[in-house]
């Protein structure tokens, strides 16, 4: 029996080191450089960590790191200041001498059988180096009870730092409240995958979700709509009398929390107020703001644009002091430089209507709507100055003339930061077709409704920085989920991740390193950390996605893909679900035959099934080829 047992220790003893031998690493965003070694070290009880020279922040570090190893393992590592030659260690140090990292954000990660050496100039480094340690634990990490695991670490040595300095996620809480404790979970998701960059969309037509003291009404009124639920754009408008009870806010108390919480992770929150559109919450509570002075409800997501007059009113000296109070209290709470004042999408029929506004056109010798929204724009520009901030907004703020000291953040494609980088702005790329992260990522008939479409293989095969202007005026980009169509803390992970971890590599990773083919072999792994992490994750990248032609206004053909490139597509024609025995489909696209009612596709990887179902019947089929 004794000599069962230690064949058996031996046999598990080679079979952890061919497994340690052949594992894939899988790190997102991948780092820099990367030479693998042999070997790896046994993380264990006895560890320890060691804050160099007893810093404070090294050694708040190291006790972040310890809370996130501890629940899994059910370590308790201890912090010393510094190593024992006999005792396993993991070593953080700050080098400002460090020469082979680019920036401050970039750190040195050496690991050994018996040693893990992290060094970086500031602590944001040391924080995203243990950001990738983390990854490269097993993904059993993550949980949040103990797992009977083996905490191997392979042997590596690692150099990295950005290529943005702006790497950002955007969330509409306007459009569907999320709870700060939501929003601190969020932060923790994006510190995991190296974005920097909060972009909290707070004011929108459906919502004004922070506290203005100046104010009251904002959040007495403005936080709150009537409830619905359906197809945005589709709601029914408030009746007379109906309560409003949908919505919420953040308590200044709340802003400050959620800062802090993001800083200590190194997450910036850049606070956005949108006007002199998407004004309609403002509006509702302070009526003498729009141009028209209509009491008008907080809009629930039905149709008003163009109907009900959601713009500021430029021409009103009044509207400039609730904007110097309002963006006197926002820069209080943000510390950081930026303010995000949206300015996309700005009606200007109301300002045409009215009379008032067109004498005060006249007067000042504003010769469009358009230079009178520059004057507004920069009139704000003057105002955040004033309280020690920098302006930004979307890219409308262009026309009529481009504020002098403005970024622009560019979402109608590209153009618009070209644009201001060709007058030598500093630009922040967000184009919808490769960053909108509340549309489809899969085939609609399998993915909750939203509209239009971003896959995963698109999101990662795009460079935010175009020809023929200047790099370093593009600050970096940001992926933007708007919630119109995410009421839930849920759906906004799915909608986040995975586009969110190809984003990662496109705003962190050298261009050379950015390689499609090893991204989709990475995937999987990163899976399993996120699943283990309890944060919901779209597998639509491996789902079949369809598309339709139509000859002779008779003969249907279908063409079938997925964003993976290993999988195997089988599919039907007579109604029964397909699997690897059903015809294969090679490429070519596929006759559907008179008489087919419907057409269902799965994709498989290694004879199992990847993602799910695909089914369309040929009414789809054919509306699809109508509208193609």
């Amino acid at each position: 029996m004794k000599h069962y047992l230690l064949c058996t220790f031996l046999f598990s003893l080679l079979s952890l080191s061919v497994v340690s031998q052949q594992r894939t690493l899988s790190i997102v965003p991948e780092p820099a450089e990367l030479i693998r070694g042999k070997g790896s070290f046994l993380l264990d009880a006895k560890t320890i960590i060691v804050a160099e020279n007893n810093d404070a922040g090294l050694r708040h570090l190291a006790e972040t790191f310890t809370g996130w190893l501890s629940p899994a393992t059910g370590f308790q590592l201890k912090i010393a200041d510094h190593a024992v030659t006999s005792v396993k260690s993991i070593e953080l140090s700050l080098n400002a001498s460090i020469k082979d990292i680019k920036t401050e954000e970039g750190y040195l990660l050496e690991i050994s059988s018996n040693r893990i050496h992290l060094s970086a100039a500031k602590p944001a480094g040391i924080f995203y180096g243990l950001q990738t340690l983390r990854q490269l634990l097993p993904p059993a990490i993550e949980y949040q009870s103990k797992q009977a695991v083996v905490w191997e670490i392979p042997a590596v040595k690692i150099t990295d730092y950005p290529r943005f300095g702006w790497r950002g996620l955007l969330l509409d809480v306007s459009r569907h409240f999320f709870t700060k404790e939501f929003v601190k979970k969020y932060v923790d998701e994006m510190a995991r995958y190296k974005f920097n960059i909060l972009h909290l969309h707070l004011t929108d037509d459906q919502g004004w979700r922070i506290q203005i003291k100046s104010f009251p009404g904002l959040t007495e009124t403005g936080a709150w709509r009537v409830p619905r639920t359906g197809r945005w754009w589709t709601y029914e408008q408030p009746k007379p009398g109906e309560a409003a009870t949908y919505g919420g806010f953040y308590t200044q108390d709340d802003i400050r929390e959620m800062v802090q919480y993001a800083r200590e992770r190194n997450v910036a929150i850049l606070p956005e107020i949108d006007v002199p559109g998407h004004s309609l919450a403002a509006i509702a509570s302070y009526p003498y703001l729009s141009a028209t002075g209509y009491l008008y409800p907080v809009n629930p997501g039905s149709k008003f644009y163009n109907i009900e007059d959601n713009t500021l009113n430029p021409a009103d000296e009044r509207v400039y002091d609730f904007l110097d109070k309002v963006f006197g209290e926002i820069a209080q709470l943000f510390p950081y430089p930026y303010i995000h004042i949206g300015g996309d999408e700005c009606t200007k029929t109301f300002w045409k209507k009215s009379a008032v506004v067109q004498d005060f056109m006249k007067k000042e010798g504003i010769k469009s709507e358009h230079e009178l929204q520059s004057y507004f724009i920069k009139r704000l520009e003057t105002i955040l100055k004033q309280k020690g901030k920098k302006l930004i907004g979307w890219d409308e703020i262009l026309e009529g003339g481009l504020a002098p000291d403005a970024t622009v953040m560019s979402w109608r494609g590209m153009s618009g930061g070209v644009e201001a980088a060709k007058q030598g702005h500093n630009v922040v790329m967000t184009p919808a077709d490769n960053v909108y992260l509340d549309l489809y990522q899969g085939d609609p008939a399998t993915e909750p409704d939203t509209y239009s479409m971003l896959r995963l293989k698109t999101c990662y095969q795009w460079d935010p920085v175009p020809r023929d202007v200047k790099p370093s005026l593009i600050l970096g980009g940001q992926g933007n989920l708007w919630t119109e169509s995410v009421p839930t803390d849920r759906h906004a992970e799915y909608m986040t991740w995975p586009r969110a971890l190809a984003l990662s590599e496109v705003f962190w990773s050298p261009v050379q390193k950015q390689q499609w083919p090893d991204f989709q072999n990475k995937l999987e792994a990163q899976f399993h950390h996120l699943r283990a992490a309890g944060i919901n994750y779209s597998r639509a990248a491996y789902d079949v996605l369809a598309t339709t032609t139509a000859k002779d206004n008779k003969q249907l053909f279908a063409e079938l893909t997925t964003d993976i490139d290993s999988l195997t597509i089988y599919y039907t024609i007579d109604n029964t679900n397909p699997d690897n025995f059903s015809n294969e489909y090679k490429g070519q696209p596929i006759q559907i035959p008179e008489g087919i009612y419907q057409l269902r596709a799965v994709a498989y990887k290694d004879n199992a099934p990847a993602g799910n179902i695909l089914i369309l019947s040929r009414e789809d089929l054919e509306k699809r080829a109508r509208h193609k």
